[in-house]
This record gives structure tokens, C-alpha cells and sequence, in this order.
């Protein structure tokens, strides 16, 4: 069984990661879980082998994908391009208006959508392109030969994102605009091979930066290895899972007394065992969408793994100082996790402060005008309300249909 197996080196590790998130003091709006400075919890590395037989097909959680073309397209090792279209990219562009010698960056480039539209808008319009996937450095690097001196491709996280713009000769006050559009890319929940998607039956890894750090754990490596306490509370603080003990008392049950969990699918077989069916018949999203009982066990763990709230944050952060005056942020999120934080961050809020909705108003008179409007010390929010796909694009492209944009100018 898996519990005797464990060697004293990884008792140690678990114990303290034990240890850390019992101290952690878990936020009231459930976003980033906060770790004293240099110890997020660790998990140590597995090396697992053998594979299940995939399980009946199950829809993808997230960012749907949509396929109606019929000539042959561009293709990356098995990824067609031309079958993700950038979100919201109509409201993105009308907002930053591209105009002669403007330089932008993407730091989420995927696919290359938003940025191949921002170097169209203009012929001398310059783009610097970020993103810590790999595969989608490369697709930057190819797009870099069609236009040349005008893209530059960057391989890294959010976190670092200050130095590696040093780096590439970039200074303060360069940019007329900057882009993001957080989360998990069609691209990579389209690959089976990344083990993100519940639709697709493949390795149960999820690190968005590939095999850059092998020593970094995968999903299967914290599914495998965390106590029921801690694997419970990252469940419901990143999937905001309401049955998150249940659904990991069932994994780690399933893994001492049967075998680890290797796979995609075979994680999610073993999740829907902690439902009934009236569970699963009754799972909804915020959208009224039917949702499989263990998509927010599969966002929880993919943001544990990459980090993404914390990292989401930092690039927020870091990226200030590189945009001009008046300069324009506009920031794609899709789900409440990832826009509340932007959505404070552009208030000029601290992300970790309890929540004012109706039922936690309370005196804030340093954040908010006579008027009650919120005030930002730093950004001008471009609406007061969060834009949505239209319906136009919705019935084109239904992974937009979770799509939130926020947009703002630097002050």
C-alpha cells in the first residue's frame, strides 16, 4: 500500500506541509492561501508507471474548445491553432486602439491570438510575448521569424517577470498596454499528454511549465502524497469544493488500499465515487452549465500545482512600474478566484481583506468617494462593471461564455 511505502524523507515533507497549512490563516474570500515567505508547501517528487484504459468521455471543465472547420490548419505537434480563438478579442482591441509604434506586452501569448491581432492593428506596433509554457515559447519563436524585429518571444513565470523584462532591455514606463489572460489555455487542456482536462484521458501531470523543473510536483505527485486534512483544504480554498473532505478521504483511501492514481481520468472515476447521482445530476456552474462532479477538484489541484493565484498577483505587482502613464492593463479571467483578485488589485485593495458584499459592508471611507464609488490609487478602471463575451461571440466560440474582462488605465 502507498502509506507503507512512503520513505522517511517523505514523511518529513508531508509533515510539514502538514504543519504549514494548519498555521495558514485561510482568507474569507477563499483566494490565495498565504505561506510564510519561502515555504509553500512541497511535495516530493513520485515516479509512477502504468496507465488505466480511459474511461467514457467526459466534457472539458473549462475553456471549451469547438471544431466546425473543415480544410487543414496549422498545426504544432498535434495542436491545430486555428481551433483557438482568442477570447473577447474584439472589446480587447477596441479598448487598446494599436497606434504607430505602440509596444505591448502579452503575458499570456498561447496561441498567439491576441497578440497576432495586436501587430495588424499597426505595422510598426512592437509586442513582447511571455508565457512559461514551453510549448507555447516555441509557437512565439516561430511567429517571431513573420515579424522579426516587431515580436519578442520571453520564457517565464509572472513571478519573475520584472528580470526577465531587464533582461530582454525592456525599462520602466515602456509599455502602452499589457495583457493578460489567466488561467489554463485550450491549448493545453486540448493535449492529453498535459493532464489537465477531464475530457481527455492521459498522464495526471498538470505543471504549465512542462518539464522546465522536474523537481516541481505534479497533480498525481499531491494526490498521491498529501494527508486527507491538507488535500481537503486545498480543495476548498482553489475549487471552493463543498464536499472537499469527502472527495479527498475517497482519494487517499483509494490510493492506500488500491493503487496510486496515475491518470486524468482514473482521478475523476475515483472522484465521482464520493457523489451520488443526484449529486452529480444536480452540478451546476455559476452559469446554470452541467458540471462534472470533479472539475473543481481538477482547478483546485492545477492551481496548487502552478501556483496561479499567487503568481497572478505577483505579475499584477511587477508589471506597474514597466507601463506608462495612462497606459492601459486589461486583464481576462475565468473564474470568481482569479477576478476577485484582479478586480481588487485594480481598486488599489489588499487582496487578503475580508470582502465588502451586501452582507459585509462596513465603514471604508479611505477607498470610496462621496459618491461611493470605490477609488484606486493606481488605476483608473476603464467600467465599473465587468465586461462579458457578447452573444455574437458566445455562440461562435463557447469557451468565452466564462470569460470576465477587466479593463484599466495606469494614473
Amino acid at each position: 500500500m502507498m502509506a507503507s511505502s512512503i520513505i522517511p524523507k517523505q514523511l518529513v515533507t508531508l509533515l510539514r506541509c502538514k504543519l504549514i497549512l494548519n498555521k495558514t490563516r485561510l482568507l474569507s474570500t477563499g483566494c490565495i492561501l498565504q505561506y510564510p515567505r519561502g515555504n509553500r508547501p512541497k511535495v516530493q517528487r513520485s515516479r509512477l508507471s502504468g496507465y488505466v484504459e480511459p474511461v467514457a468521455s467526459i466534457d472539458d471543465p473549462e475553456k471549451e474548445t469547438y471544431k466546425t472547420q473543415t480544410e487543414k490548419k496549422p498545426e504544432i505537434k498535434g495542436i491545430d491553432l486555428e481551433l483557438h480563438r482568442p477570447v473577447m478579442l474584439e472589446e480587447i482591441i477596441s479598448f487598446f486602439q494599436p497606434a504607430e509604434n505602440q509596444v505591448y506586452l502579452d503575458m499570456t501569448f498561447g496561441a498567439g491570438g491576441h497578440t497576432k491581432a495586436i501587430l495588424q492593428s499597426d505595422p510598426s506596433t512592437v509586442v513582447y510575448a511571455l508565457d512559461r509554457d514551453p510549448v507555447a515559447y516555441k509557437i512565439a519563436v516561430d511567429l517571431a521569424e513573420e515579424y522579426r524585429s516587431r515580436l519578442h518571444p520571453i520564457l517565464g513565470r509572472f513571478s519573475n517577470v520584472d528580470s526577465l523584462l531587464k533582461e530582454a532591455g525592456v525599462g520602466h514606463g515602456c509599455f502602452d498596454g499589457v495583457l493578460i489572460d489567466a488561467g489554463c489555455s485550450s491549448m493545453q487542456f486540448d493535449n492529453p499528454e498535459r493532464g489537465f482536462a477531464l475530457s481527455h484521458d492521459g498522464p495526471l501531470d498538470m505543471r504549465m511549465d512542462g518539464e522546465r523543473f522536474p523537481s516541481n510536483p505534479s497533480a498525481a505527485d499531491v494526490v498521491n502524497n498529501l494527508d486527507v486534512t491538507t488535500l481537503s483544504r486545498i480543495l476548498k480554498t482553489y475549487g471552493e469544493e463543498r464536499q472537499a473532505k469527502r472527495v479527498a478521504s475517497m482519494i487517499v483511501n483509494y490510493r492506500e488500499n488500491q493503487k496510486p492514481i496515475e491518470s486524468t481520468q482514473e482521478l475523476a472515476t475515483v472522484i465521482s465515487f464520493a457523489f451520488t447521482h443526484r449529486d452529480a445530476a444536480n452540478s451546476k456552474d455559476g452559469l446554470g452549465r452541467k458540471l462534472h462532479v470533479a472539475t473543481r477538484t481538477f482547478q483546485a489541484l492545477r492551481i496548487f500545482v502552478n501556483d496561479e493565484l499567487n503568481e497572478l498577483y505577483r505579475g499584477l505587482v511587477a508589471i506597474k512600474p514597466f507601463v506608462k502613464s495612462r497606459g492601459k492593463l486589461a486583464v481576462l479571467t475565468f473564474h470568481s478566484l482569479e477576478d476577485r483578485i484582479v478586480k481588487r488589485f485594480l481598486q488599489g485593495k489588499n487582496v487578503n481583506e475580508a470582502g465588502k458584499s451586501i452582507h459585509q459592508r462596513k465603514a471604508a471611507s479611505d477607498w470610496t468617494t462621496d459618491e461611493g464609488e470605490v477609488k484606486s490609487l493606481d488605476w483608473e478602471v476603464m467600467n465599473k462593471k465587468v465586461l462579458y463575451a457578447s452573444e455574437f461571440e458566445l455562440s461562435e466560440n463557447p469557451r468565452s461564455r466564462s470569460a470576465k474582462l477587466r479593463a484599466a488605465y495606469k494614473v
